[in-house]
């Protein structure tokens, strides 16, 4: 940690060195960057940044638009950060990460504070222990601030929300879903509450929100982020990753948390298989030139209620084609992937086995440890499919389950051919074309349970995909697109999408949670000599 804290130092100062220049911070565009450069030169610490964002979660998360995103604030982040820029002063920052913020959706074990997920008679668990990530982040200097509300994991709540805390509100359009399950930390990044945020995916939850949220957001390759100590439904499926307003950030994140696990043997296969840079290294500005991207047509779904979806996805290609990429159009397999990708859905097998391994690991205090005891405790409360999956018999004898991995290994196996075959750097397609959901409607309110609006073959062949926003839809909401790679591609990925990123600058902060004093301020950098 001395070594890595002490070149970290080396290269701030190389860059104070070359830098001379007056500089703008604004909270709402503010990257891990950004925000590292403003403490370097003294004109913000991690206790001034705090209070910014806590004074946001005041003014808009009970308050005005009442976007209901927070489940718990951490009592002692304004202690936390004091002590952070303490250590900053005495010894330099720890990592890029040193000194900002996490909100992260509460399904991830956090020793300090409940972790819930939702649902109300999980209120008061509390974990002996972070979650992998969670303690990866910690020991690079980032301060958990809060822990999200979301779709609920184990009981039936609301569109949106949980049986806790109830729905969360969109920021872009307060009458829309603004996607599941990691709903609240998809507001929450949207509204600038955090630096950073961590979502959960089994099919799509992670990718869902990040798209309705103009946000940026992951799911790695299998087995390159551990899921330890995150509640989850599915193990072949599950990834936790990050939400955040920038592939800058992304990528500084995915530094953090990418590595081997021996408490989740699925990182086994990320052995050898990480790049000798960091993540970071692989942004670029001009990602998009020269890059062989597939469009993947056969995700591009038809009819009623998609044309201004699919009018924001061919302009996202004229776009990608104007900043230099070699687009492969189609791209096709030849197979009826929509219909492979809902038949290739282990988690309704697989349910009760994950949860009952997760109840597990907490404490012998916990409100529950079982499944059995969760369905005796909450009654009509707990989601059906809990039930169903627990009637289950014993999976390595069940053949619908195993013709189910079949598929997944058929349906990987024919996306990696393909961009072997076409010699492709990835492949690009919408999350989701349909207008999204008006909660209000019983008929459309209701279509976000279903896997037939959105496209997450990442979830069931556990290939990378990164999301980046593409534009809005009519009422508002946003659109992104999503580039899926081979195994172990995030360097490519980042590239591509930080290329995309920059030609475009789709993003923008929803009107319903404006800039508040304060969060814009100019100072002088270092080395600045004006």
């Amino acid at each position: 940690m001395k070594t890595r804290r002490a070149a970290f130092a080396l290269t701030l100062v190389a860059a104070a060195a070359l830098t001379a220049r007056a500089a703008t911070f604004d909270l709402s565009t503010a990257t891990t960057a950004d925000i590292q450069a403003a403490m370097d030169s003294g004109a913000l610490t991690s206790e001034k940044l705090v209070q910014l964002q806590l004074a946001r979660i005041a003014a808009y998360d009970q308050t005005g638009p009442k976007l209901n995103t927070i489940i718990t604030l951490n009592p002692n982040a304004l202690a936390e950060a004091r002590a952070l820029d303490a250590e900053r002063k005495a010894k330099g920052p720890r990592s890029p990460l040193h000194g900002v913020t996490l909100i992260a959706k509460d399904v991830f074990d956090t020793k300090d504070l409940p972790t819930s997920g939702g649902f109300w008679l999980m209120k008061d668990s509390r974990p002996s222990r972070d979650a992998f990530v969670i303690d990866r982040l910690r020991a690079a200097g980032v301060i958990v601030l809060a822990k999200l509300n979301q779709s609920d994991w184990y009981g039936v709540g609301e569109n949106g929300g949980g049986t806790l805390m109830g729905r969360v509100i969109s920021p872009y359009n307060p009458v829309k879903y603004g996607g599941g399950s990691s709903t609240g930390t998809g507001a929450a990044m949207g509204a600038w509450f955090a630096t950073l945020g961590l979502g959960s995916d089994t099919t799509g939850s992670v990718i869902n929100p990040t798209t309705l949220n103009s946000l940026v957001g992951m799911t790695a390759t299998r087995g390159l982020v551990s899921r330890a100590g995150m509640m989850w439904s599915s193990p072949r499926q599950e990834a936790g990753g990050p939400m955040v307003r920038s592939v800058v950030d992304l990528a500084a994140m995915l530094d953090v948390i990418a590595g081997f696990d021996p408490a989740d043997m699925a990182t086994m296969a990320c052995v050898g298989r990480m790049p000798d840079q960091p993540y970071s290294s692989f942004v670029d500005a001009d990602g998009l030139k020269g890059a062989r991207i597939g469009v993947l047509r056969e995700m591009f779904r038809q009819g009623p209620g998609h044309e201004a979806g699919l009018a924001l996805m061919e302009k996202s290609l004229a776009e990608m084609k104007a900043a230099g990429a070699i687009l492969v159009d189609p791209a096709a397999t030849g197979l009826d992937l929509v219909r492979i990708q809902m038949e290739a859905d282990a988690a309704p097998y697989e349910r009760a086995v994950a949860i009952d391994a997760y109840l597990a690991r907490l404490p012998s205090d916990a409100p529950i440890r079982s499944v059995s005891e969760m369905i005796e405790k909450g009654g009509a409360k707990v989601k059906p499919s809990i039930l169903e999956a627990s009637r289950l018999g014993p999976l390595e004898r069940d053949r619908a389950l195993a013709a189910v991995y079949r598929q997944q290994d058929m349906l990987r196996a024919a996306l990696v051919g393909l961009m072997d075959r076409l010699q492709l750097d990835a492949v690009v397609l919408p999350f989701r074309t349909l207008l999204p959901d008006d909660i209000r409607d019983p008929v459309s309110g209701g279509r976000w349970q279903r896997y037939d609006v959105r496209n997450h073959l990442h979830s069931s062949t556990g290939l990378p995909t990164l999301a980046v926003p593409g534009g809005f839809f009519p009422d508002g909401m946003p659109f992104g697109v999503q580039f899926l790679g081979r195994p172990f591609s995030e360097p490519t990925l980042i590239k591509v999408a930080s290329g995309y990123e920059a030609a475009t600058r789709h993003r923008k902060g929803p009107a319903s949670t404006p800039a508040l004093p304060g969060e814009t301020f100019a100072y002088r950098a270092p080395g600045d000599n004006s």
